[in-house]
């Protein structure tokens, strides 16, 4: 009987225990006195205990033990406050507007976004130009993929969260090769490869899992002087922002199911390590597996990535950044179309290609283990200056089959009249890159006078090193295509032997095995090493107007026992902010230079004697640009409006009168006009709308002045996408629609002189999406390609693009 009396006396102490609580309520401001949305605010000790502000900047913390409490309030480009509390029980304790300040940290942001109203749109960046900047005060245009939008349209490749970008179009996708088998796309009339994890150097055999982005940032024109030569293209570059921890216990799971065996499942977790919140740790995993759309091909993956953070004190910040990928995948199709002989068709219809054929195995594969890890260590040496430390290492390797299709139609002239011919190159990868990059940063804000100054000064250094053991390219088959495959079936002969059916090749393990044993392997091993230093003054003549110099020099060495090939190059950069609305609208204008180390090349005489090494001058690119932004509403619409011209010369190509030599005098004019809007016209409602056009040609080139680069892409491209969730009291709350398009106008596959044109039709890609979201789960029904559209990508390739596919997902907050 004591033991039933004692156990009610304790569950009365309990419920006691449990009404003695009360609530917090506030509202926090910057300096300006601007209502700061999604500040994150816990109570120190009590993990599970955490709001952010609302769209007024105002919070209300509910249940909150009585007596004294510690409140700690976080946001991203703040400092940190503390503010100390007495929590009265049944009731809510009222705090006076709390004010917090601005800071100068690079590249420890958190994001908490879970309250903004126009969720695509990112403020600022810390990596734009190494400076805290918001983006009104930024002369350079970059666009903003964020993980709001990635979540909306269910993206479960990096390719496709790029469509969101005005005037980038994938030119081919990941071919998992050494050396260069990350996807390649055009921006600005350049190619370009996604190069940066956090704005430090992560090299890819492969592409990279969307599990652990927070936002993509594409920063457009050549970008050297911040970044060097060895990461940008002239065109800009691409730079992924992780996921980072932050101070409360929560995360999310999800699955995804869809067409073509889609299996896809992600967990992101995030916990604080200990009571005071120091020591925070999020871990971001993700398992892939899908099938092709054609008759064979597949791709499996598995993703991790922890990140851990640590405030050793009011000063010191240490971040870690790790990721893991493993990945396997046949290669994508690729047509090579014939570079030097006439092509036979002009277009992808009298070509007859079949788009259900793959030409390819799902026992040949390729794998790109791919290992990135980061660590940084922020100091705070004063109220002015603070000190960034990052050190960067890599490691990424390709390991398995690669094949491609090339047009040889010009050798079977006399046997067939009608279709192609494509002869199958295959390769066994071996091959590693291992990277690592240094860099101490000093970034300051302060002011001479009454003019104020936000200055990076920089160090860097990256050494890239490639092994290869890969195997030559040996010849596995002949591929016909075209309108009378009876041509192919019984007349063409090729080395004496009768080619019996549309694909002669070997397409299983041990028969690509057979073919390769007797192949050349290359053992050959390159180091190259880039010194850096790098300086950046943002100067604010008056609130509205800013002015930014920076110039950058580069120590390039390539062979460490010859300083032949060594080369310095100096990057300039200066642009200029007017805001004849202060915070609303500026106009800006810059002048940016890019430059790329070319390596030394054997050259010989016409007749192939007099071998000798020659050197080159690295290659160079100079953007004029000038444009508008305008940010109304308090970033409810938010507008990028610029013109550009970039010209590139000192560029290296063949010479037209000595095959075994090589000249710089290439020069290459890209100009165009882009359009980007992220819009929340009405809560609940978001749209984003780019547009962009580009006149790209060559300048000097034997046989190719007033040509349209191959890398330029298609020269108008619209990106569409909007979302509407239903908000207040009604019974659809919580249920959205979203819809959008992608529009490519024709492009050119290849226009060699030598070649003839080979052009790909436009296309008007239509997704849609319906979901239903609450505050512990989101579903989500999504169609891609709704018009079951056939369309191509290519860069002198012919790359058959995705049809008609179904995504189904389903996530749990907690």
């Amino acid at each position: 009987m004591k033991f039933y009396t004692l156990l009610f006396l304790l569950g009365i102490a309990s419920i006691n225990a449990i009404a003695q609580s009360g609530n917090i309520a506030g509202k926090v401001t910057d300096e300006s006195n601007n209502p700061l949305v999604g500040v994150n605010i816990i109570v120190k000790g009590l993990k599970k205990i955490g709001t952010q502000t609302d769209n007024t900047g105002s919070f209300k913390l509910n249940e909150v033990p009585t007596g004294n409490q510690t409140l700690l309030f976080s946001y991203l480009g703040y400092n940190s406050q503390e503010i100390k509390v007495t929590v009265t029980d049944g009731a809510t304790t009222s705090l006076s507007n709390l004010t917090l300040a601005e800071k100068s940290e690079l590249m420890s942001e958190v994001v908490i976004e879970g309250n903004k109203t126009n969720k695509f749109y990112t403020e600022s960046s810390a990596y734009v130009s190494k400076l805290p900047l918001g983006n009104l005060e930024n002369p350079q245009v970059y666009n903003v993929v964020s993980a709001f939008l990635l979540k909306e349209q269910a993206v479960t490749n990096f390719d496709d969260a790029l469509n969101n970008v005005p005037g980038l179009q994938k030119l081919w996708e990941s071919t998992g090769r050494g050396g260069d088998g990350a996807g390649y796309f055009s921006l600005r009339g350049f190619s370009i490869q996604p190069t940066m994890l956090n704005g430090l150097p992560a090299l890819t055999n492969g592409s990279p899992d969307p599990a652990n982005i927070e936002r993509i940032e594409v920063l457009k024109g050549p970008s050297g002087t911040l970044y060097g030569s060895s990461l940008i293209s002239y065109g800009g570059l691409i730079n992924i922002v992780t996921k980072k921890p932050y101070e409360t216990f929560g995360g999310e799971i999800s699955y995804t199911n869809g067409s073509y065996g889609l299996n896809r499942i992600t967990a992101d977790v995030n916990t604080p390590l200990d009571s005071e919140g120091k020591a925070l740790l999020r871990v971001n995993a993700a398992y892939h597996t899908q099938n092709s759309f054609q008759d064979a091909g597949m791709k499996e993956s598995f993703f991790i990535a922890p990140t851990l953070s640590y405030k050793a004190t009011d000063r010191l910040s240490f971040l870690v950044v790790t990721e893991f990928l493993q990945g396997e995948q046949t290669n994508p199709t690729m047509l090579f179309l014939n570079r030097s002989n006439p092509l036979t068709v002009d277009n992808i219809d009298d070509l007859g290609y079949d788009y259900n054929r793959s030409y390819t195995s799902n026992n040949l594969t390729i794998k790109n283990p791919t290992l990135s890890f980061q660590a940084q260590a922020n100091y705070k040496i004063s109220d002015a200056w603070t000190s960034q430390t990052a050190i960067s290492t890599g490691s990424a390797k390709t390991d398995g089959y690669y094949s491609y299709l090339y047009e040889y139609t010009h050798l079977f002239a006399p046997y067939i009249s009608d279709g192609s011919v494509f002869q199958r190159l295959v390769s066994k990868q071996n091959a590693t890159i291992l990277s690592t990059d240094i860099q101490q940063n000093f970034i300051g804000d302060f002011k001479i006078g009454t003019i104020r100054n936000r200055m990076v000064v920089g160090f860097d250094y990256m050494e890239a090193k490639t092994i290869n053991n890969s195997t030559g390219y040996v010849a596995n088959g002949l591929v016909y295509m075209g309108n009378d495959p009876s041509e192919m079936v019984y007349n063409v002969v090729y080395g004496g032997t009768e080619v019996p059916n549309y694909d002669s090749g070997i397409l299983s393990q041990p028969g690509m095995d057979a073919l390769l044993d007797s192949a050349v392997v290359s053992n050959s091993e390159s180091v190259n090493r880039v010194f850096g230093a790098y300086i950046s003054d943002v100067i604010n003549i008056t609130p509205n107007l800013s002015v930014m110099a920076s110039l950058r020099v580069d120590r390039f060495e390539g062979d460490p026992e010859d300083d032949d090939d060594d080369q310095t190059a100096l990057s300039p950069k200066f642009g200029i902010t007017y805001q004849p609305v202060l915070d609303k609208v500026s106009i800006f204008a810059n002048y940016m230079n890019g430059f790329q180390n070319v390596a030394a090349q054997t050259v010989a005489d016409a007749d192939g004697s007099n071998p000798r090494i020659k050197q080159f001058d690295p290659e160079r690119a100079n953007q004029f640009e000038v444009g508008a932004k305008v940010n109304l509403l308090d970033n409810k619409i938010t507008t990028t409006i610029s013109y550009y011209d970039i010209t590139v010369s000192n560029q290296v190509m063949s010479d037209p009168n000595n095959i075994n030599n090589s000249i710089q005098d290439g020069e290459v004019e890209s100009k165009g006009f882009e359009v980007d809007v992220v819009a929340n016209p009405v809560n609940g409602w978001n749209v984003i709308l780019g547009y962009s056009h580009n006149d790209s040609e060559i300048l000097n080139a034997d046989n190719l002045v007033g040509k349209r680069p191959l890398a330029a892409g298609p020269e108008d491209m619209v990106n569409f996408w909007t979302s509407y969730k239903f908000q207040g009291n009604t019974a659809l709350k919580g249920f959205g629609l979203g819809f959008g398009l992608n529009y490519a106008s024709e492009a050119y596959a290849i226009n060699y002189e030598a070649t003839g044109d080979f052009m790909f039709p436009s296309y008007t890609i239509l997704n849609s999406s319906i979901f239903y979201e609450a505050d512990k789960y989101r579903i989500a029904l999504n169609v891609n390609n709704l018009s079951d559209q056939k369309y191509y990508k290519g860069w002198s390739t012919i790359n058959p693009q995705m049809t008609r596919n179904i995504l189904a997902s389903f996530a749990f907050r907690f």
